[in-house]
Protein backbone atom coordinates (compact mmCIF):
# COMPACT_ATOMS: atom_id res chain seq x y z
CA UNK A 1 0.00 0.00 0.00
CA UNK A 2 1.23 3.60 -0.78
CA UNK A 3 1.18 6.06 2.41
CA UNK A 4 0.01 9.05 0.62
CA UNK A 5 0.21 12.79 2.33
CA UNK A 6 -0.25 16.13 1.33
CA UNK A 7 2.45 18.24 -0.87
CA UNK A 8 4.17 20.54 1.32
CA UNK A 9 3.01 23.21 -0.87
CA UNK A 10 -0.69 25.03 -2.29
CA UNK A 11 -2.00 22.68 -5.27
CA UNK A 12 -4.43 23.82 -7.81
CA UNK A 13 -6.74 21.12 -8.94
CA UNK A 14 -9.65 20.38 -10.98
CA UNK A 15 -12.28 17.68 -9.86
CA UNK A 16 -15.15 16.59 -11.49
CA UNK A 17 -18.59 15.83 -10.37
CA UNK A 18 -20.31 13.16 -12.40
CA UNK A 19 -24.17 11.58 -10.97
CA UNK A 20 -25.35 8.46 -11.72
CA UNK A 21 -29.27 8.21 -10.29
CA UNK A 22 -28.80 10.27 -8.01
CA UNK A 23 -25.27 9.25 -7.22
CA UNK A 24 -21.98 10.82 -7.05
CA UNK A 25 -18.69 9.24 -8.63
CA UNK A 26 -15.90 9.64 -5.94
CA UNK A 27 -12.70 7.60 -5.00
CA UNK A 28 -11.93 5.78 -1.34
CA UNK A 29 -9.73 7.90 0.38
CA UNK A 30 -7.65 5.33 2.67
CA UNK A 31 -6.05 5.40 6.36
CA UNK A 32 -2.48 4.33 6.56
CA UNK A 33 -4.16 1.24 7.93
CA UNK A 34 -6.08 0.91 4.43
CA UNK A 35 -9.13 1.63 6.44
CA UNK A 36 -11.55 4.09 4.44
CA UNK A 37 -12.14 7.03 5.99
CA UNK A 38 -13.70 8.81 3.17
CA UNK A 39 -14.25 9.95 -0.75
CA UNK A 40 -13.62 12.46 -2.83
CA UNK A 41 -14.73 13.48 -6.69
CA UNK A 42 -12.23 12.06 -9.15
CA UNK A 43 -9.63 14.36 -10.93
CA UNK A 44 -6.41 16.30 -10.07
CA UNK A 45 -3.59 18.50 -10.07
CA UNK A 46 -3.47 21.64 -12.75
CA UNK A 47 0.13 21.37 -14.46
CA UNK A 48 1.92 24.78 -15.24
CA UNK A 49 0.34 26.54 -18.01
CA UNK A 50 -2.58 24.48 -18.26
CA UNK A 51 -6.24 25.16 -17.73
CA UNK A 52 -8.85 23.73 -15.10
CA UNK A 53 -10.64 23.08 -17.80
CA UNK A 54 -8.03 21.28 -19.93
CA UNK A 55 -6.52 19.72 -16.50
CA UNK A 56 -9.53 18.35 -15.33
CA UNK A 57 -10.17 16.09 -19.41
CA UNK A 58 -6.40 14.94 -19.15
CA UNK A 59 -7.17 13.70 -15.25
CA UNK A 60 -10.13 11.59 -16.32
CA UNK A 61 -8.52 10.78 -19.58
CA UNK A 62 -5.49 8.99 -17.59
CA UNK A 63 -7.32 7.90 -14.98
CA UNK A 64 -10.38 6.47 -16.68
CA UNK A 65 -9.64 6.48 -20.42
CA UNK A 66 -12.25 8.29 -21.35
CA UNK A 67 -13.62 11.48 -22.46
CA UNK A 68 -15.83 13.93 -20.46
CA UNK A 69 -17.38 16.71 -21.35
CA UNK A 70 -17.20 19.69 -18.82
CA UNK A 71 -21.00 21.19 -18.05
CA UNK A 72 -21.51 24.57 -16.63
CA UNK A 73 -18.65 26.83 -14.53
CA UNK A 74 -16.74 25.74 -11.75
CA UNK A 75 -17.57 26.09 -8.12
CA UNK A 76 -13.67 27.31 -7.16
CA UNK A 77 -13.14 26.69 -2.95
CA UNK A 78 -10.65 26.42 -0.89
CA UNK A 79 -9.64 23.02 0.83
CA UNK A 80 -6.84 23.21 3.99
CA UNK A 81 -6.73 20.19 5.63
CA UNK A 82 -5.01 16.90 7.42
CA UNK A 83 -4.62 13.91 7.10
CA UNK A 84 -2.74 11.34 8.71
CA UNK A 85 -1.05 14.39 10.70
CA UNK A 86 0.53 16.32 7.72
CA UNK A 87 -1.04 19.57 6.52
CA UNK A 88 -2.54 20.09 3.10
CA UNK A 89 -3.54 23.00 0.75
CA UNK A 90 -5.77 23.03 -2.17
CA UNK A 91 -7.76 25.72 -4.74
CA UNK A 92 -10.01 23.54 -6.24
CA UNK A 93 -12.15 23.78 -9.31
CA UNK A 94 -15.16 22.04 -9.50
CA UNK A 95 -17.21 21.37 -12.03
CA UNK A 96 -20.07 18.96 -13.22
CA UNK A 97 -19.14 16.32 -15.67
CA UNK A 98 -20.82 14.22 -18.21
CA UNK A 99 -19.25 10.44 -19.04
CA UNK A 100 -19.34 9.20 -22.62
CA UNK A 101 -22.79 7.53 -23.49
CA UNK A 102 -22.99 3.58 -21.70
CA UNK A 103 -19.62 4.28 -20.24
CA UNK A 104 -19.44 1.92 -17.03
CA UNK A 105 -22.85 1.30 -17.45
CA UNK A 106 -23.56 -1.96 -15.15
CA UNK A 107 -20.61 -1.46 -13.49
CA UNK A 108 -20.72 -0.56 -9.42
CA UNK A 109 -17.22 0.18 -8.99
CA UNK A 110 -14.19 1.49 -11.36
CA UNK A 111 -10.88 0.35 -10.29
CA UNK A 112 -7.58 2.37 -12.09
CA UNK A 113 -4.31 3.02 -10.98
CA UNK A 114 -2.84 6.63 -10.21
CA UNK A 115 0.29 7.69 -11.90
CA UNK A 116 2.19 6.48 -8.61
CA UNK A 117 0.81 3.03 -8.91
CA UNK A 118 -1.87 3.48 -6.16
CA UNK A 119 -4.75 1.29 -6.64
CA UNK A 120 -7.96 3.11 -6.84
CA UNK A 121 -11.54 2.31 -6.18
CA UNK A 122 -14.33 4.70 -7.35
CA UNK A 123 -18.00 4.01 -6.54
CA UNK A 124 -21.09 5.97 -7.48
CA UNK A 125 -22.46 7.31 -3.11
CA UNK A 126 -25.43 8.66 -2.21
CA UNK A 127 -24.71 12.29 -0.59
CA UNK A 128 -27.19 11.30 2.10
CA UNK A 129 -24.25 8.42 3.39
CA UNK A 130 -21.48 11.04 3.53
CA UNK A 131 -20.71 12.96 6.05
CA UNK A 132 -22.92 11.02 8.85
CA UNK A 133 -22.01 9.14 11.91
CA UNK A 134 -20.30 5.83 10.73
CA UNK A 135 -19.74 6.76 7.07
CA UNK A 136 -17.12 8.49 5.02
CA UNK A 137 -16.50 11.60 4.60
CA UNK A 138 -17.13 13.96 1.59
CA UNK A 139 -13.59 15.62 0.68
CA UNK A 140 -13.14 18.25 0.42
CA UNK A 141 -14.75 19.26 3.60
CA UNK A 142 -17.89 21.12 3.07
CA UNK A 143 -18.35 19.99 -0.25
CA UNK A 144 -21.55 18.66 0.40
CA UNK A 145 -23.33 21.65 2.34
CA UNK A 146 -22.08 23.33 -1.33
CA UNK A 147 -23.52 20.40 -3.75
CA UNK A 148 -27.29 20.49 -1.78
CA UNK A 149 -29.33 22.28 -3.99
CA UNK A 150 -27.05 22.82 -7.01
CA UNK A 151 -26.51 19.45 -7.94
CA UNK A 152 -29.14 17.07 -6.49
Amino acid sequence: MTTWRPHPHIRVVAIGLHWRDGRLLAAEVRDDAGRIKGVRPLGGEIEFGESWRTALVREFNEELGIDIIIIGEPLVMENIFVHEGSTGHEVMFIAEVALPDGAFSGQDRIDFREDNGEEIIARWFDLADLDVEGGPSLYPTGLKGLLRGRWT
